[in-house]
C-alpha cells in the first residue's frame, strides 16, 4: 500500500511540474494536462489507447499546422488590404516555414519536455517546428480557437511578423538560384553524397556546379539541408547578378 502511495505522489509531483512548465509556455491554465502530455509524445514510446489507435503526437501535429496557418491568413488578409492570393499566400509561407517554426520550438525549449525512447542528442531540427505545432494542435483542443489564436499571436505574430521584413525574406534559396539560372540558361547542378566524416549523426554533402564549375559546397544532415546551404552560399556569391535578373 506504502509502495502505491509513493508511485501516486511521483506521478503527481511530475504531473505538477509538467502543469507549471506548459502553463509558463501558454501564458494561461491548461485545462485537459493529457493532450499536452500527448503533444510531447513521441511514437518511440508505442503507446496505444484502449482502442488501438497510436498515442504520440503526429496527430496533433498535423492540426497544429492548419490552426496555425488559419489564424496566419486571417491576420495577414486584414493587414495588408492590397495582397492577392499569390502574394499572401507567399508571406504566410514564410510566417510558418519549418526553419522558423524549428527557431520557435527552440526559443520554447520544448524538447526538454519530449517522451522519447530516442536520445534527444539524435533528433534533427525538425523535431523543433513538430512539437511547436503539436502544441498548438493541443492548445485548440483544449481550449478552442480564441485561446490558439490568442497563443499565436503573442509568440509568432507580435514577437517576429513584420511585413517590410518578410517582404524580403527568401524562403529558399534553392529555388531562388535555380529560378535565376534557368533565367539566365545557366546549366545547374547539385552533386550530393554521403559524408564521411566522424560525426554520430550521418552528414551528407554536396557540391553545387553553375556551368559546369564549383560554385559553393556545404554539409548537413539531410540532403535538403546540404543543397538548401549550398544554394545560400551560391546566392551571396551571385547576390547583384541574381538581384538584377529577378527584380527585371
Amino acid at each position: 500500500m506504502k509502495h502505491i502511495r509513493n508511485i501516486l505522489n511521483s506521478r503527481s509531483k511530475t504531473d505538477g511540474n509538467f502543469f507549471v512548465s506548459i502553463q509558463k509556455i501558454l501564458g494561461f491554465k491548461p485545462k485537459n494536462l493529457n493532450v499536452y502530455k500527448t503533444a510531447f509524445t513521441h511514437r518511440s514510446m508505442n503507446i496505444k489507447d484502449a482502442s488501438g489507435h497510436a498515442i504520440n503526437y503526429e496527430r496533433l501535429e498535423f492540426l497544429g499546422d492548419a490552426m496555425l496557418g488559419s489564424v496566419i491568413a486571417s491576420h495577414l488578409f486584414i493587414e495588408v488590404p492590397s495582397g492577392d492570393e499569390g502574394y499572401l499566400t507567399k508571406m504566410r509561407s514564410k510566417v510558418v516555414s519549418r526553419e522558423h517554426l524549428n527557431e520557435l520550438g527552440k526559443e520554447l525549449g520544448l524538447i526538454k519536455h519530449i517522451e522519447s525512447k530516442i536520445p534527444k542528442g539524435q533528433f534533427g531540427d525538425n523535431i523543433h517546428g513538430n512539437l511547436f505545432e503539436a502544441l498548438v494542435g493541443a492548445i485548440f483542443l483544449d481550449r478552442g480557437y480564441k485561446y490558439c489564436e490568442k497563443f499565436v499571436y503573442n509568440r509568432v505574430i507580435i514577437p517576429y511578423v513584420d511585413i517590410e521584413q518578410l517582404e524580403g525574406k527568401v524562403i529558399s534559396y534553392k529555388s531562388l538560384l535555380i529560378e535565376w539560372c534557368q533565367k539566365e540558361k545557366k546549366t545547374f547542378e547539385y552533386d550530393v553524397y554521403d559524408d564521411t566524416g566522424n560525426d554520430d549523426i550521418r552528414h551528407f554533402a554536396v557540391k553545387l556546379s553553375i556551368d559546369k564549375k564549383v560554385v559553393t559546397k556545404a554539409r548537413a544532415t539531410s540532403k535538403k539541408k546540404a543543397e538548401e546551404k549550398a544554394s545560400k552560399r551560391a546566392f551571396f556569391v551571385f547576390q547583384k547578378q541574381i538581384s538584377k535578373t529577378l527584380s527585371d
